[in-house]
């Protein structure tokens, strides 16, 4: 018998598949994975935002403070995007470490780490040093152990769930939601655009819904000095409730917004976004993306301070606005000029993720969608440290709270110029430039 033609098949069928198996294992992949983690303090510490409470420690909790975690694959890339029911995002100390830590642990090069800017966290600036919280605010420096170790945990338990994953985003204009709280010029800008990106699984259940909307979070009173999530709690809360998954609340740019709440407490007001987000996302078909890609830039740029905090009647005043532990770290952070960092991601060339380190105002997003021509594009305010607020260079020059150099020490034009480069990489990455 002659075996020479079967084994001609038998070699071609098997080249075949070994053939069939590389092309399967080349093909791109395009993966997500969600978790998340109670971050809310276990002992007293100073609260975050209202200058008014000086060093008064909290006093209990309203509802838990959440750290929400999405892992993306896609490609070779993986990021992570953290929504933290925080002022703002941790100190550069911390942010370091937790980026370190999740790059060995889940080998998650990138990361969009953001604070919701909830008024009623703790306050993160504090230090182990003398004069810097250290003797006097112990508790803070162990929470800040701890909520490192809680971010990391949610993202490495979000990158253990990855699996084969569907994608969509939209946007709505949500109109009567939010407002200007600066300029008294008409037309007065307003961000109105809620974002939505929503991940499936391969069966259609929802893995994560990230929401993406510019209101300050100043629901509750300052006289009240416990842990609160603020609206986006409820929000979130909602959205899960009705799609299943995990939410992700990540804030625009709100640096001159605040919310247009009709009368609505906190907890109501969170869940009618939420409900305008759950009927957005309802509308959108998520499907496996044609040529899943993740790229990512970043830089750290360089002002000089407007305001000079080495100058000793001005840290006395800021000491008394605030409290004396506070401001010795915020001149240390601005030793070397304010360094605001910039965070760039173009995921599948089409949808783009922009992260800046502070309260900008809302017109530098609404500017940079009309010039990117992306598919949908997402600012992500509070992210990646904290340099305090980004005045358009019109409203610098209107002055106001949020414009003027007391709280917004980065030179005039920053803002603008960390757009255009937002603007300029987005460009390149997808081959125009």
């Amino acid at each position: 018998m002659n075996t020479r033609p079967i084994l001609i098949v038998g070699l071609a069928l098997g080249l075949s598949q070994i053939f069939i198996s590389f092309s399967l294992a080349a093909d791109p992949v395009f993966m997500a994975g969600a978790a998340q983690r109670d971050i809310t303090p276990l002992e007293p510490v100073p609260l975050w935002g209202y200058g008014n409470r000086h060093d008064t420690l909290s006093d209990g909790t309203l509802d838990p403070l959440m750290a929400a975690a999405i892992v993306i694959h896609a490609g070779d890339q993986k990021m992570a995007v953290v929504g933290l029911d925080l002022g703002r995002s941790p100190n550069e100390k911390s942010l370091q470490t937790i980026r370190e830590r999740i790059k060995a642990e889940a080998g998650i090069e990138h990361s969009f780490i953001a604070g919701s800017h909830t008024h009623h966290a703790p306050v993160l600036e504090l230090s182990d040093a003398p004069g810097k919280g250290k003797g006097r605010f112990d508790a803070a420096l162990r929470y800040y152990k701890k909520l490192e170790d809680d971010i990391v945990a949610a993202i490495v338990e979000a990158n253990s769930k990855l699996v084969p994953a569907k994608i969509a985003t939209g946007a709505v204009d949500l109109q009567g939601y939010n407002r200007n709280r600066h300029t008294k010029l008409l037309p007065k800008p307003v961000d109105t655009q809620l974002g939505i990106m929503r991940l499936d699984d391969m069966d259609g259940k929802p893995i994560a819904v990230m929401v993406n909307f510019a209101a300050h979070p100043t629901s509750i009173p300052s006289e009240t000095i416990k842990f609160s999530a603020d609206f986006a709690g409820s929000l979130k809360n909602q959205v899960m409730k009705e799609l299943g998954g995990q939410a992700v609340f990540m804030q625009g740019a709100c640096g001159d917004l605040s919310t247009d709440r009709g009368g609505k407490e906190y907890v109501e007001f969170g869940k009618a976004i939420g409900n305008e987000a759950v009927k957005l996302a309802k509308t959108l078909e998520p499907k496996v993306p044609e040529k899943p890609t993740l790229e990512v830039r970043e830089k750290r740029f360089k002002y000089e301070s407007r305001t000079n905090l080495n100058n000793p009647a001005i840290r006395v005043v800021y000491s008394i606005a605030f409290f004396p532990e506070l401001i010795s770290n915020f001149v240390d952070e601005y030793a070397d000029g304010v360094r605001p960092r910039l965070t760039v991601a173009l995921l599948n060339g089409e949808i783009a993720f922009v992260g800046g380190s502070g309260e900008f105002f809302c017109e530098h997003p609404i500017r940079l969608r009309e010039r990117a021509r992306v598919k949908q594009l997402f600012f992500l305010g509070y992210n990646n440290g904290y340099h305090q607020y980004f005045p358009t260079i019109e409203a610098a020059s209107e002055g106001g709270y949020g414009a003027d150099s007391q709280v917004a020490p980065v030179a005039v034009g920053a803002g603008e110029e960390i757009m255009n480069t937002a603007l300029l990489w987005l460009y390149q990455m997808r081959g125009k430039l």
